[in-house]
């Protein structure tokens, strides 16, 4: 039965709180386009993916109005590049722009899977994707790329993580005369899951179906503003309270992943529960952390505030849909939420506490601005550390770190929109090369013999 109460509450969560489905993105497999010529394998993937989206944006759109919810992104997600690519023998960036020409073909914001899976090695096709990343992000723009490092069964490619380093510095210099922006659609994992619809990181892994429809949610400026009506509660009160807010964001979700499936004609896949906040005042992940009761974001207590937030966002969102995947939990990128970019900018908030913020939270270091001349060898020990919470803790990690070319402490950057801006964050200056330079692979954790 409707009940017009909650009606008029989701109308205010919307109208008033920034509520809104973040993403609605497709997957599609592109391992039915592999072949050794690269034109004919560029067309097929063109072909396969104008074919199965032609449709999205207009879909998502129908349904906006037919529900009043704002979808914020439509997007594509593929098979990771280095598998369709490995056949060719040849440079990759033409299948990146062949992806660009899709994705402007199709009209969305975003299309991941230039991405390639070393966790435990480099196979035909592994290697040339990810030292063409730089000029594949140069070139393209609404291109996102991902390489995942890590796994706790497999341990972590000390190899790839000092590769990473290396491109991600390239990438930052290939697009310096656009603030860097290449940077903003790479990230490094651990764990990386393959129904993940946010990006930079999402693509399609090799064991989800042909086709399907994964919905990305929002909302913690309605979670915030549940907090703030009820100042005086205890901490089990605001850990309930967040999780019967996730309930009803995450039923949203369901919602709109059902009508888009039924109208598209592929399968729903999840629902992830991630609470993805944006530069917009109201809509900041950090600033629930601090309705909770901390002064700052960074403050003592962050930790602890964060580990109840992505818990009960969880509990919350697998009450209200069995279909639940991808990260799901709260995102903290610095220069997406613009509490976090505030706690920066005075100084409460460093890399450092990010990094102990990662362990209890859906990702990792996420939307870093440090210092242009950043070493490489810095960047892929940075890779290293949060690849090992990852794998020791048994989740997704990430890195996506901008080296802010011909900028230092005290400058910024800003990319505008969604992607947001935020001040140049300060690096251990001390040095790891030596350790990067070992490479070989760190073993998997015992934690990892579970069969």
């Amino acid at each position: 039965m409707l009940n017009v109460q909650d009606i008029l509450e989701t109308i205010s969560m919307i109208q008033e709180e920034n509520l809104d489905i973040r993403t609605v993105t497709m997957g599609i497999s592109l391992l039915d386009c592999i072949g050794s010529d690269i034109k004919t394998a560029c067309q097929k993937v063109y072909d396969k993916i104008t074919f199965r989206a032609q449709n999205l944006v207009k879909s998502c759109e129908e349904i906006e109005k037919q529900y009043g919810i704002p979808i914020i992104n439509k997007r594509i997600s593929v098979t990771p590049i280095a598998i369709v690519s490995a056949a060719c023998g040849q440079n990759p960036v033409p299948f990146a722009q062949t992806l660009e020409k899709a994705a402007n073909a199709c009209g969305v914001n975003f299309i991941g899977g230039y991405s390639a899976l070393v966790q435990k090695g480099f196979s035909a096709g592994d290697e040339a994707l990810i030292r063409s990343i730089p000029e594949a992000l140069a070139v393209t723009d609404h291109v996102c790329s991902s390489v995942n490092i890590g796994s706790t069964k497999t341990g972590i490619n000390l190899d790839a993580c000092g590769m990473m380093g290396q491109i991600v510095r390239e990438t930052a210099e290939r697009t310096a005369d656009r603030d860097c922006i290449g940077c903003a659609k790479l990230v490094v994992f651990c764990n990386a899951p393959e129904d993940n619809p946010f990006m930079a990181g999402a693509f399609h892994g090799v064991g989800e179906p042909d086709c399907i429809i994964n919905v990305g949610v929002s909302g913690p400026g309605v979670v915030r503003a549940a907090l703030a009506k009820a100042p005086d509660a205890n901490i089990t009160e605001v850990a309930d309270m967040i999780k019967k807010t996730a309930f009803k964001i995450t039923r949203m979700g369901m919602l709109v992943g059902t009508r888009a499936s039924e109208m598209l004609g592929v399968p729903f896949g999840i629902v992830d529960l991630s609470l993805a906040p944006t530069p917009a005042v109201g809509d900041s992940v950090a600033h629930i952390l601090e309705e909770i009761g901390l002064e700052s974001c960074g403050a003592h207590g962050t930790t602890a505030a964060l580990a109840l937030l992505n818990d009960a966002v969880k509990k919350g969102g697998v009450m209200a849909s069995s279909q639940v995947g991808g990260l799901s939990g709260a995102f903290i990128p610095v220069t997406e939420d613009a509490g976090m970019i505030d706690a920066a900018r005075c100084g409460a908030l460093s890399i450092e506490k990010l990094e102990a913020m990662t362990a209890v939270c859906s990702v990792g270091l996420d939307m870093i601005v440090v210092p242009g001349d950043t070493p490489a060898e810095t960047i892929s020990a940075i890779i290293a550390d949060e690849a090992a919470i990852g794998m020791v803790n048994f989740k997704t990690t990430a890195v996506r770190l901008i080296p802010a070319i011909g900028k230092g402490l005290g400058e910024e950057l800003s990319f505008g929109g969604l992607l947001g801006g935020g001040p140049v964050m300060k690096v251990n200056s001390y040095s790891p090369s030596k350790f990067i330079a070992r490479g070989g692979q760190i073993p998997a954790p015992l934690q990892s013999l579970k069969n």
